[in-house]
């Protein structure tokens, strides 16, 4: 099973992926990894992405899922995957789980520029909430709503996806 852990910039996409990966004793795989440097270093600049720009990104995600699966492994995503499209691309099969981080444009400012050493422009932030196609039922994907301890929502996510802990 792939759960991947999508939002905007500043969600705490990484540091719920990280956790909950750590807690099932699963692979945790970071879509900015898989960025080229065109795309981060126009992010750094405080330019937003295109979609242009994402599609080749997009289609390496899909790849190492795809071989992730392929090989029995289990892991955990964190992307933004702001787009019903983009989330398609993912969505490889059945196996793959989609967590959605929701909050209020105020509530992720706030968790974004507390952030160090990230290449993301915190200005950015709008454009992000300007691309951002919320889930809609039929997607099959469950909603978190932050503004609790990252903890709580890792519990949430393994409960309402019946995941057990390995630790």
């Amino acid at each position: 099973m792939i759960v991947i852990v999508f939002g905007v910039s500043g969600a705490g996409k990484t540091t719920i992926g990280k956790l909950l990966a750590q807690q099932l004793g699963w692979r945790f795989l970071e879509a900015d990894d898989f960025h080229p440097a065109e795309n981060i270093n126009k992010m750094r600049s405080g330019h937003p992405l295109t979609d242009e720009d994402r599609w080749p990104w997009l289609e390496q995600l899909r790849q190492q899922i795809e071989r992730s699966l392929a090989a029995g492994e289990n892991a955990v995503l964190a992307c933004s995957a702001l787009k019903r499209a983009y989330r398609d691309v993912l969505r490889v099969n059945d196996e793959i789980k989609f967590v959605f981080l929701r909050g209020d444009y105020a509530t992720i400012e706030k968790q974004l520029r507390s952030r160090h050493h990230h290449f993301m422009d915190p200005n950015l932030l709008q454009s992000q909430f300007d691309d951002l196609e919320e889930p809609q039922p039929g997607e099959n994907v469950l909603s978190i709503e932050l503004g609790r301890p990252p903890e709580e929502l890792v519990e949430e996510i393994k409960a309402k996806l019946h995941l057990a802990s390995n630790i």
